[in-house]
């Protein structure tokens, strides 16, 4: 039994801590974000869905990947924008389509399927006026109830997508990625592979968040925290990353040279989607440059 308990411990460890130690940061390589005209591309749908919770219908962005077919079944991100932002923020600040097309062609990722909702949760969800009015803060909360009794459904119903918390995965950026956060970790039942890419102040307290450690990290898959060096809003994402080492939740904590822009969320997604749904161990995590301080 000691010497069980040592493996579990060392495993532990260098998942923690292997993870997040880093001296340096390694970009992705030259041209992951650059479209190119060889290969097979995914395919971009626009949705629109009845939502009960806001009393109307409101629209999304499905990506499809290369070679999708119909016939099979597909694990899901759902993929969240920032507080500017709604959803086309990450198709024209980021271009996820493109990272995901090349990263496909590279074989180094699962086929997906990627929905990106407006998680400004209120019946005029444009990001315009004073996107720091109260009402248009409290609409991303709201986007809590949209996402799983109105989104989550209809996708289900319309795309072919695998129904467990093993094949649904929930990231974002900024108040996004606060959104993940807060949602993927209160509903475990719903989302395995959590990430967050430089969360915002929407975040809640860690303890908030994972309220019973011991018993919620088994149910997840991957709980990735990243963020830029310089972002003003690091502390966010520290915070719950100390919180995370103190009760032994087994993460990625990645930090790499960057403030708050999308250098860093396409790094976050170009490294995260790598590692969706496919058995992530302390050894996998360890190919990653940067992410062991070399």
């Amino acid at each position: 039994m000691a010497t069980k308990f040592k493996w579990s411990l060392c495993v532990l460890l260098l998942w923690c801590l292997g993870a997040s130690a880093q001296n340096g940061h390694q970009d992705p390589p030259k041209g992951f974000d650059t479209y190119q005209s060889g290969i097979r591309h995914g395919q971009l749908d626009t949705i629109h869905y009845p939502s009960k919770t806001v009393g109307t219908d409101r629209r999304a962005l499905v990506y499809l990947p290369p070679g999708y077919d119909q016939s099979k079944k597909y694990p899901v991100l759902y993929l969240l924008h920032g507080i500017g932002g709604d959803e086309l923020e990450w198709l024209n600040g980021g271009h996820p389509e493109i990272i995901l097309d090349n990263l496909y062609h590279q074989g180094k990722v699962q086929p997906m399927i990627v929905v990106l909702p407006n998680g400004r949760a209120k019946k005029d969800d444009r990001a315009t006026g004073d996107i720091m009015a109260p009402d248009k803060i409290k609409a991303f909360a709201t986007f809590e109830k949209d996402l799983l009794s109105d989104l989550i459904p209809f996708v289900s119903a319309h795309y072919p997508v695998l129904p467990d918390a093993a094949h649904r995965a929930i990231a974002g950026l900024s108040m996004g990625g606060g959104q993940s956060l807060n949602f993927g970790l209160s509903h475990l039942d719903t989302f395995s592979w959590v990430g967050a890419f430089s969360a915002a102040p929407n975040t809640k307290m860690p303890g908030k968040l994972l309220p019973d450690p011991a018993a919620e990290k088994a149910k997840l898959k991957l709980l990735w925290l990243s963020c830029g060096k310089s972002d003003g809003l690091l502390k966010i994402s520290a915070r719950t990353h100390q919180y995370l080492l103190t009760h032994h939740v087994p993460h990625v904590y990645y930090l790499m040279e960057g403030v708050h822009d999308f250098h860093v969320w396409k790094t976050s997604l170009y490294l995260f989607a790598q590692l969706l749904f496919k058995p992530v161990t302390p050894k996998v995590v360890a190919r990653y440059p940067g992410l062991r301080g070399e």
